[in-house]
């Protein structure tokens, strides 16, 4: 079988590819590694990429090269570094013993693996069969400070994807301190580029950006200690024509929870460089004698035929290779208590909200926050994982074996990363939580943060959580975090470790969702931070959905779910119907259309089903039954964004199957006005000779009529208008 990776002895060239992409890099003069291209698969490399040799002033050489033209300034590099003439954006920064921050890796050697190694102690996407993925490991030292790089890469055999990561090893005789190790640096040749980002708020998260890369520097970062509602940690450069069914997109996603920097450098000859990886600022991690420090993995992607494209490679990618439990499972339709009751609930005000989900197919009944220790408001028990007596008189078990019994699976809120002062907890371990010796600690939803890096406090979470667990009757857990990480500073570690808080609590956390997810393979994990606020490749990882934000309302979801599909498959995308008007908005959306913007997710309900009428009870029972017939296609199809909010008064997407034989597309109009323009939907990415039949109308359509003419939709005289469309092949009655 012909292998992924070659290296060229004589030319000194790596060359990963399969049948969609290349990647080239070459051992360059001195021992450098330069860049030499990524993208559309080559068939060989003969050179013609191959640097040019241009004295640029104020761009010095390496001493041992007499070529002038020769600099590290301008070099298309592979991982960059500060201190030997390479001005722009450093990947790597070390203080060594003296105070030297200059560094100089040279090419040591390579090794070639079949497969992909695991990342110990990190998050990683994974290969299921050896010859699936070749995994390139290129050695690079530095002489003088004794430090030994390698650099990761990972092709997959069928998959527009690489991935990287590093690892840096102490082989001196004293500590060294990393101010900065990113996961990987990318340069591109110079050509006009725009970035794509997710920036946001809470309730209003991964809100897609675009602008013109510029000359300077662009940071995409995040300091909160978590992925952050604010930016999201993954992005793409695209060609200013890319579109979503046209053009180049390199996209880039970083498996990790923790603080980020997406960091885009335009140069003084145009060329652009990416740095990705943990966020340099407040971190430090020494590095003492035969330690290493690996980074968290970067997967990026290739497309030349525009963003969907890009997408699905990521869904696939996500939904196969990196989530790991109930993959390919279908989700359960719950209903979640919280913005029915909020604190004030007992076993008996929560039984009707059961009884009315059974009576509507629902399948899942989740208790949100308020079910332990002596949880009234938001001020007290965090850390206190044992059931309020007064709420739950006979024990959650015994409300759980009612839900049960209703034929309904039961899921449970849970916030460990969290203390209340007003708890068992805090009063017996006070220590426990992140704060600066003599400062007085921030407030934060009344609550404090964990120092999750220290084994004792996770082992304090993880005892309290098991105790619930091994009882057997918890189908689901949503693990949320409601504020972000202040105080940073850990009295387990001494004055010059500092830096490395931040990183060991994301480690520590990974810690205890590796322990508790493989304990517990059958529990349906759902990652929350305050709705979308720890959206990320790394959470996947252990939880393959996640609750995509706070904000409820089906306009403003619209946007948030659009903008996260762009990296994140829809599987992870949890989505409810929620009460108008809405919570977060005040807004008054029809029920149809709320109905349609969830069940282009994950379906789930956010309401008091007790006190809804008999007609949104209909409703209800015709949404949950409809769902469940597409519920596959849904959350596992082919998912392709249509018509963007951000972009104009519509949305519009569609989901269709691995053999385009079923086609299930939504459209929204956001506000009426006079004088609209009529609307046309086209579709995308069909097999064109296929006849398909609408499901409703029994119309008999062509794929070519679906793609290329399309249908007009009725005008409507309200706002927040959505429509469904759903169909099938026809057998037998291809177009001739």
């Amino acid at each position: 079988m012909t292998g992924l990776i070659q290296f060229d002895e004589k030319t000194g060239v790596f060359h990963l590819h399969n049948q969609q992409i290349s990647y080239l890099f070459a051992v360059e003069e001195g021992g450098l590694l330069g860049h030499i291209y990524f993208g559309h698969r080559l068939k060989d490399y003969h050179g013609g990429r191959a640097y040019p040799r241009i004295d640029r002033g104020f761009s010095g050489n390496l001493t041992d090269i007499s070529e002038r033209g020769y600099s590290p300034d301008t070099l298309l590099r592979e991982y960059s570094e500060t201190g030997f003439g390479d001005y722009r954006l450093p990947a790597i920064l070390i203080k060594q013993e003296n105070g030297s921050q200059a560094t100089r890796f040279t090419y040591e050697g390579y090794r070639i693996d079949k497969g992909k190694p695991k990342l110990e102690g990190l998050p990683a996407t994974y290969a299921l069969e050896e010859d699936e993925a070749e995994t390139l490991t290129v050695v690079l030292v530095d002489a003088v400070a004794k430090l030994k790089l390698s650099l990761f890469y990972t092709i997959y055999r069928d998959r527009a994807v690489i991935t990287r990561s590093c690892r840096l090893e102490n082989h001196s005789d004293v500590p060294v301190f990393i101010d900065k190790l990113a996961s990987m640096t990318l340069d591109f040749t110079a050509q006009p580029l725009e970035l794509i980002s997710l920036p946001g708020a809470h309730v209003n998260e991964r809100q897609l950006t675009r602008e013109t890369i510029r000359y300077g520097q662009k940071r995409l970062v995040s300091r909160r200690g978590t992925t952050s509602h604010q930016m999201n940690n993954a992005a793409a450069l695209v060609s200013p024509q890319t579109n979503e069914f046209f053009g180049e997109a390199y996209g880039f996603a970083l498996v990790y929870s923790g603080n980020h920097a997406i960091e885009i450098e335009r140069d003084q000859i145009d060329q652009t460089r990416v740095v990705i990886g943990i966020n340099e600022e407040q971190f430090s991690w020494q590095l003492s004698p035969k330690e290493s420090f690996q980074t968290p993995e970067v997967v990026m992607v290739y497309s030349d035929k525009g963003l969907n494209a890009m997408s699905q490679t990521y869904h696939d990618l996500v939904n196969e290779r990196l989530v790991r439990s109930y993959k390919h499972q279908t989700r359960p339709i719950l209903v979640n208590n919280w913005e029915a009751t909020y604190f004030d609930f007992t076993e008996d005000t929560l039984r009707p909200i059961v009884d009315e989900a059974q009576q509507l197919g629902i399948e899942m009944f989740v208790l949100d926050d308020g079910w332990f220790g002596c949880r009234d408001d938001d001020t007290t028990s965090l850390g206190d994982w044992f059931v309020d007596k007064k709420k739950f008189p006979n024990g959650l078990s015994h409300f759980a074996e009612y839900v049960h019994s209703k034929g309904l699976q039961f899921g449970l809120w849970v916030e460990p990363e969290m203390i209340s002062v007003d708890s068992e907890l805090y009063r017996n371990h006070p220590d426990y939580r992140l704060e600066v010796p003599n400062r007085s600690p921030l407030l934060g939803r009344q609550q404090f943060v964990l120092d999750l890096g220290r084994k004792e406090v996770r082992q304090a979470v993880i005892e309290q959580l098991e105790s619930l667990l091994d009882q057997g009757f918890i189908d689901y857990i949503k693990w949320d975090m409601n504020r972000h990480l202040s105080d940073v500073y850990s009295a387990r570690l001494d004055g010059q470790c500092q830096g490395e808080v931040f990183h060991r609590y994301t480690l520590g956390l990974y810690e205890m969702l590796e322990y508790l997810t493989s304990k517990y393979p059958d529990v349906l994990w759902e990652g929350c931070s305050g709705g979308g606020g720890r959206f990320d490749f790394g959470f996947a990882y252990y939880m393959p959905q996640s609750w995509t934000s706070d904000n409820t309302d089906a306009i403003a979801r619209l946007g948030i779910q659009y903008g996260t599909s762009l990296f994140y498959p829809i599987s992870t995308i949890t989505s409810h119907v929620s009460a108008t008007p809405n919570h977060q908005t005040g807004r008054l959306t029809p029920f149809a259309t709320r109905g349609d913007v969830a069940m282009s997710g994950v379906l789930g309900y956010e309401l008091d089903l007790t006190k809804l009428t008999t007609a949104e009870k209909n409703l209800v029972k015709e949404q949950v039954e409809d769902y469940k017939s597409i519920r596959h296609l849904v959350q596992f199809g082919r998912f392709s964004r249509l018509m963007s909010p951000f972009e104009d008064n519509r949305a519009a997407w569609m989901f269709t199957n691995a053999d385009k034989s079923e086609i299930l597309v939504f459209t929204f109009m956001i506000l009426n006005h006079a004088q609209q323009p009529i609307p046309l939907v086209t579709l995308n990415g069909l097999n064109t000779d296929k006849c398909y039949q609408n499901v409703e109308t029994k119309e008999i359509i062509t794929g070519s009529e679906l793609e290329y003419l399309g249908w007009y939709e009725a005008l409507s005289d309200k706002d927040f208008v959505s429509h469904r469309y759903h169909f099938k092949e026809v057998k037998g009655g291809d177009s001739r």
